[in-house]
């Protein structure tokens, strides 16, 4: 899972994207400091993997992971050339969605190229250097599907789709904001526009404002905005978790508890990264090893097995399959299957969050 951040310089992008990989990407007040994308591993925390793991004697734990591009900060014109230019786009295009940081305190200290705090118009300005560089590349589409069109009549639809994509971008508005038929979905997917892809806010606040971190007229503001486009807000501060992730887990525990705080950031993140792509954990667990593997929403037993190996999938004969919960409350394995709680699931069975499964398969 691929996750891209973006937002203007100096809004605390590599703050945070330190923070959440402890990668020790370079943090300065000026514009422009990250000129390749800095890539951070982070593993998923999953405090379920920890009770299989005991409950199993795993020799080890691998948790999920996700990949964090923090990207260079973007200003006005970059899609003609501006600051870095055209430098980051083919790095916003590989990620699976777009983390949005967006500044939402006042620090005299701290230089805004805008010069002032506005959220709104902060994301705007960016949205429209992506929009600007899907259309850039869209009119190019356009122009060989229309040359190809005179002897291949089945490009007929693509061109009609991708005049339609224009048409939306030339009105400055975003292609996640478009409706499409599931056939049409298809065909935009193959088209990899950046702003295609679903986007996460991160409202960035100071740390002397935690307690008044929902009513700040700041990330009021920008709630209202990315209601408006079925996205979600998340308030953190970039400070705050960059002391966090120098700690231990009950070292932890305990400054979020000083702080107010119910969970970190980047707990925050992590969760609402899940929602944004439709994805869910099942976890498998033995003497060897106890870990979790990511998949989307919906997925059949199969083709979760095929996460395994392909070797699983093509062989599928059952998933033998415990909901953690239920596990956790019996206590054993044994006890599960002494309870008549241990289901024998075919191929037709949706994996949910948080099942415990093995597969049995024959190749």
């Amino acid at each position: 899972m691929k996750m891209g951040i973006v937002g203007l310089p100096n809004v605390g992008k590599s703050t945070l994207f330190n923070a959440i990989t402890s990668a020790g990407a370079e943090s300065a007040n000026y514009p422009f400091c990250t000129i390749e994308p800095n890539i951070g591993v982070v593993s998923v925390p999953d405090e379920r993997l920890d009770f299989l793991a005991q409950v199993n004697g795993s020799k080890k734990i691998i948790h999920t992971a996700i990949e964090f591009y923090d990207i260079a900060g973007l200003v006005k014109g970059a899609s003609k050339g501006e600051g870095l230019g055209n430098k980051f786009l083919s790095h916003i295009r590989e990620v699976a969605a777009i983390v949005h940081v967006v500044r939402c305190f006042e620090d005299d200290n701290i230089t805004h190229v805008e010069g002032n705090i506005d959220p709104i118009r902060d994301i705007e300005i960016i949205d429209l250097e992506l929009i600007l560089s899907d259309l850039e590349m869209l009119l190019r589409r356009k122009e060989r599907l229309t040359k190809s069109l005179k002897g291949d009549k089945s490009l007929a639809g693509e061109l009609a789709l991708v005049t339609r994509i224009i048409e939306n971008l030339e009105n400055e508005q975003p292609v996640r904001k478009m409706e499409f038929t599931e056939e049409e979905e298809k065909m935009v997917r193959l088209l990899s526009l950046i702003t295609y892809k679903p986007v996460l806010y991160a409202a960035n606040i100071d740390e002397d404002h935690l307690d008044t971190m929902e009513t700040n007229p700041h990330v009021l503001k920008l709630r209202e905005y990315a209601a408006a486009e079925n996205s979600e807000v998340i308030t953190l501060c970039g400070k705050i978790e960059a002391e966090i992730s120098e700690l231990d887990e009950d070292e932890k525990q305990e400054f979020l508890l000083d702080m107010g705080l119910q969970e970190s950031g980047l707990d925050k993140l992590i969760r609402a990264s899940y929602k944004l792509l439709g994805l869910i954990s099942f976890l498998t667990s033995g003497p060897q090893e106890t870990r979790a593997w990511t998949i989307k929403k919906g997925t059949k037993a199969p083709q979760a097995a095929g996460k395994i190996h392909s070797d699983i999938e093509r062989g599928f004969i059952r998933a033998e399959v415990v909901g953690f919960k239920d596990l956790k409350e019996i206590g054993t394995m044994q006890g599960v299957k002494e309870k008549g709680m241990l289901r024998l699931e075919g191929k037709e069975y949706t994996v949910i969050d948080g099942d415990v499964i093995l597969f049995r398969f024959n190749v």
